[in-house]
C-alpha cells in the first residue's frame, strides 16, 4: 500500500512578531518547524505502513531550506522525501498550492505508484485555512474524509476504509472506498521516537526535488501569485486588553454564592444584557 503525507515548514508560531509600524510578520531569527498538525498525519500513515506494509512517502513545497523538514520527517521512518520548490511558486495561497501539490502527487503515482491514501494535517498553524486538504481531494477527484479522529479498520483488498470524524454534533462513523484522502486532527495519536537506524538513513538520504517542469506543471498562470486570487490586505496582532481581570472574594462562600456574585458583576458591567434576558425570558414565558 503506498500512502502520501502532505506536510509543510512553518515558522513557530509562538516566537512570530508583527512589526509594529509596518504590521507585517517579522520572520527573521524565527525557527521553522513542521506544522504540528501534519505530525499527526504522519504518524497514522506509518502505523498503517507498520500494519499493512508498503511506503510512505512525504511531500512537501516550499523553498530549498524546506528540505529541513522532510528531513526530519524521515527521521521518523517515512521511506521517501519529495521536495517541491520552484521561483514559480512563491506567494502561492490555498488554490496555487493545491494546483502544483495535485501536481506532484501525479508525478508520485507515474514513479512509484499512485497512493491508496494522502493524509494532510487539519489545518496549518501559520495560515489555519483548512483549505488544502479538501482542495487536494477535489482536484485529485478523491472521496475525503476531514477532521478523522481514528481509523477503525482498512481493508486494502477490498480498498474500504472505515473512520471516526468529529463533527459539530459530535462524532460520525463513516465508510468510504479507497483511494481517499483524510485530513487529521490532533491529539488522535502520539508521534514515535526514530530509531537511530532511521536517523542515520535520514541524515545520507537523497531527498527527490522537482521544479515545476520536473512535477508536469505546464500551466504557470496557476502557480504562485498569478494563480492567487487571495489578497491580504494587512496582517496586525490584536491589541492587548486595558481592562484587568476582576477577582471575586472566595474565602467562605459556597458555590451557589459564588455563582450569584459572578452573575452580579457580569450584570453590574453590562446591563444591557439583564434587560436583555429579562426580555427574552419574558418572551418565552408567554
Amino acid at each position: 500500500m503506498r500512502i502520501v503525507v502532505c506536510v509543510k515548514q512553518v515558522p513557530d508560531s509562538a516566537q512570530i512578531r508583527v512589526h509594529p509600524v509596518t504590521n507585517t510578520i517579522m520572520r527573521q531569527g524565527v525557527p521553522a518547524i513542521i506544522n504540528p498538525y501534519d505530525l499527526f498525519a504522519l504518524e497514522q500513515a506509518l502505523r498503517l505502513r507498520d500494519r499493512f506494509g508498503g511506503e510512505v512517502t512525504v511531500l512537501t513545497m516550499g523553498p530549498p531550506m524546506a528540505e529541513d523538514a522532510l528531513r526530519r520527517a524521515l527521521t521518523f521512518g517515512a521511506d521517501r522525501a519529495v521536495l517541491l520548490t520552484d521561483r514559480q511558486f512563491a506567494g502561492s495561497d490555498t488554490l496555487a498550492t493545491t494546483y502544483a501539490l495535485a501536481a506532484a502527487i501525479g508525478k508520485i503515482g507515474e514513479k512509484w505508484g499512485a497512493p491508496s491514501l494522502v493524509f494532510t494535517g487539519k489545518q496549518t498553524i501559520d495560515g489555519d485555512t483548512a483549505q488544502v486538504g479538501p482542495g487536494l481531494a477535489k482536484r485529485l477527484g478523491l472521496n475525503q474524509l476531514t477532521y478523522v479522529s481514528r481509523i477503525d479498520d482498512l481493508d486494502p483488498q477490498a480498498g474500504v476504509i472505515c473512520v471516526q470524524r468529529r463533527g459539530e454534533g459530535g462524532t460520525q462513523l463513516l465508510q468510504s472506498k479507497l483511494p481517499v484522502l483524510i485530513t487529521m486532527l490532533e491529539a488522535t495519536n502520539e508521534l514515535r521516537r526514530g530509531t537511530v537506524g532511521d536517523a542515520l538513513r535520514a541524515a545520507r538520504a537523497e531527498i527527490v526535488k522537482w521544479s515545476a517542469a520536473d512535477a508536469g506543471i505546464t500551466d504557470a498562470g496557476q502557480c504562485g501569485l498569478r494563480g492567487s486570487p487571495t489578497i491580504v490586505k494587512s496582517v496586525f496582532a490584536p491589541p492587548a486588553r486595558a481592562e484587568k481581570a476582576k477577582q471575586i472574594p472566595t474565602a467562605g462562600a459556597s458555590h451557589g454564592e459564588l455563582a450569584l456574585a459572578l452573575i452580579d458583576e457580569i450584570f453590574a458591567s453590562k446591563p444591557a444584557l439583564e434587560a436583555e434576558l429579562h426580555t427574552t425570558a419574558a418572551a418565552a414565558a408567554h
